[in-house]
């Protein structure tokens, strides 16, 4: 072995850092640091559960957005399909809980995902049998799955049938050793994604896909599966964060997961997955997600701008690491 390698590896390599990947990192310290100088409570345990629990949701469901991002796609329909497939859960349990009792709330739980999974196959199949832009489809669909939730509800909400509301809070306002069940299942669904993505063959080929698309196919990879098969994903994590977010208001309103979409794409994109496809980062997603929340939480417990301005901050925020991916490229 040459002074030039360690272990087999070149030791530039072993030197070398990846300041793309740990950015989000180094955001989310630097981003507690400042909180704690503006407001001390911002460090405080209970806030920073509070914060990581409410930033669950978008992170699950980013999750499932980096393998669509990667394999250079993009849905816009994620939080309007979270509405719908609460709606049919709450609907589902409501029906069969005079016969289930409290085992209606798995079996709705099932149902869900199987009903986002679906839902993502759709967009993935539209998007691949059609040969239309992914930006063109999930818009369509974002309007139908909104559409079909108010409905749904006739306009109003879809609440949980009392016998079930007890034996449901616990997925979100329970915990396990002190850690709230919703961050638990945020770290289940990343490690999930995390291994897809980094250790299998689909997570290769999602990002060769993303990363240039005939190459991909003249590999001898089926670029439309792949693309669809990240839709489905993306579906499957949709449903999971329904599964943790109906207990926190026992309902389900044609207002829910209302500008989820922009929280969604700018989590993976700030976490560092490239938005024209070909890199993904699962745990740069989670960061991102996180990010996100505790600037809004910032926003509430300071003065220096108005918490009706979260949006306003959150789009902002996507439009200049859309430029620093552009410059450091």
């Amino acid at each position: 072995m040459t002074d030039a390698m360690l272990g087999g590896m070149p030791r530039e390599r072993l030197t070398s850092v990846n300041w793309v990947d740990l950015g989000p990192f180094l955001a989310l310290a630097a981003l507690l640091v400042v909180g704690f100088l503006i407001n001390p409570d911002f460090l405080a345990l209970n806030n920073l559960t509070n914060v990581a629990t409410r930033s669950a949701f978008v992170a699950i469901i980013a999750v499932g957005a980096t393998f669509v991002i990667a394999s250079g796609g993009l849905d816009l329909s994620v939080g309007s399909m979270a509405a719908f497939v609460a709606g049919v859960m709450i609907l589902f349990m409501n029906g069969v809980a005079p016969h289930l009792g409290t085992y209606a709330i798995p079996a709705g739980m099932l149902v869900v995902v199987a009903a986002s999974a679906l839902c993502g196959l759709a967009n993935g199949a539209i998007t691949t049998v059609g040969r239309i832009e992914p930006f063109i489809v999930t818009l369509g669909t974002m309007g139908i799955f909104r559409a079909l939730i108010t409905y749904l509800s006739d306009g109003g909400t879809i609440p949980i049938d009392r016998s079930l509301r007890d034996a449901y809070r616990p997925v979100y306002f329970g915990d396990v050793l002190g850690v709230p069940v919703p961050i638990l299942i945020s770290l289940a669904v990343a490690t999930a994604g995390a291994f897809l993505l980094y250790r299998t063959k689909f997570g290769r080929r999602c990002v060769a896909v993303g990363a240039n698309a005939d190459v991909a196919r003249y590999s001898g990879i089926s670029v439309a599966r792949i693309r669809t098969l990240a839709f489905v994903i993306q579906g499957v994590c949709v449903g999971i964060a329904a599964i943790c977010y109906v207990p926190r208001l026992g309902a389900a309103t044609p207002t829910t997961g209302v500008l989820w979409e922009l929280q969604v794409i700018t989590a993976v994109v700030i976490g560092g997955t490239a938005l024209r496809g070909g890199r993904g980062h699962i745990w740069g997603t989670i960061a991102g997600a996180v990010i996100l929340e505790f600037i809004a939480n910032l926003m509430v417990l300071s003065d220096f701008v108005s918490e009706y301005l979260v949006a306003a901050v959150q789009g902002a925020i996507i439009i200049v690491a859309m430029l620093v991916q552009r410059l450091s490229k």
